[in-house]
């Protein structure tokens, strides 16, 4: 299945090191090859990068990794096709508005037998599980709150439901943001990290790379990384359990009510 990758943070950070990482899986440390994505939110307005090509050789994704695009909340994708042709409309991650506000999601799993109906406000242009469920989650919102964004605790347990209906359908790991929050919920594999001071030297487990965070950080920064698995390998990472939807705001996570999806119990430290 696919790999997922996000971001958010107190201030403005680039992702060129977890990038850089992340990018190895596509093609050279692992076998997702049919496309990948990245989208950085700036301001109201969301700079987004696709590429249907594998990311170990795509010159963008090398644009990427040395361009330090500065953002509070990223979500990058990295696509081994289940549903749907290796094509540019079926790369990872997705966008569309809602109250006025972008939104971009990714999704790492299978949906099966999954046909949600549509009202015509969000619709599918390529043909994979993922985008119907991006659309079925934001025709949903839509729907329950037409008066504009509901509190942050409303539009976590509306998220929560639609996570456990289409997770009916199969593995339905996902990262949400509408440049506010970032929604992480996993269903089998998902892990997170915040580095906040004092901050220490970071290695990847992909290749073979080091930055010491406390010669490029503040005392007061605070990021949160959320990947597949962790990426780097002398770092303790969390690992989400399975069933569970969080929610990260200024790099940290917040309280919600953060009611299991399903029951099934998962490991707490990886």
């Amino acid at each position: 299945m696919c790999q997922l990758l996000g971001m958010n943070s107190n201030v403005p950070t680039d992702i060129c090191f977890s990038f850089a990482g992340f990018r190895v899986r596509g093609g050279a440390t692992d076998e997702h090859r049919d496309g990948w994505g990245i989208a950085f939110f700036e301001g109201r307005g969301v700079r987004v990068f696709l590429d249907p090509q594998p990311s170990i050789e795509s010159p963008i994704a090398e644009l990427v990794r040395s361009y330090p695009i500065r953002s509070l909340n990223v979500i990058a994708h990295i696509r081994k096709a289940t549903q749907g042709t290796v094509t540019l409309d079926n790369t990872h991650p997705f966008q569309r508005e809602l109250w006025g506000q972008y939104w971009i999601f990714a999704h790492n799993g299978n949906l099966a037998d999954y046909t949600p109906a549509f009202n015509g406000r969000f619709l599918p242009v390529g043909n994979t599980d993922s985008e119907s469920a991006f659309c079925d989650i934001l025709q949903h919102l839509a729907d329950a709150f037409p008066d504009g964004p509901p509190s942050a605790s409303a539009l976590h347990e509306a998220l929560r439901r639609l996570a456990i209906r289409i997770g009916h359908h199969g593995p339905f790991n996902f990262l949400l943001s509408n440049g506010e929050r970032l929604f992480a919920h996993c269903a089998t594999r998902l892990a997170y990290i915040i580095r906040q001071a004092p901050f220490t030297v970071a290695h990847l487990s992909d290749e073979d790379l080091t930055v010491d965070f406390s010669q490029l950080t503040t005392p007061a920064d605070r990021v949160a990384i959320i990947a597949t698995t962790p990426l780097t390998d002398n770092e303790v990472w969390l690992t989400i359990a399975p069933g569970t939807l969080l929610s990260f705001r200024h790099g940290e996570r917040e309280s919600l009510g953060e009611t299991a999806t399903f029951a099934r119990p998962g490991p707490t430290i990886a």
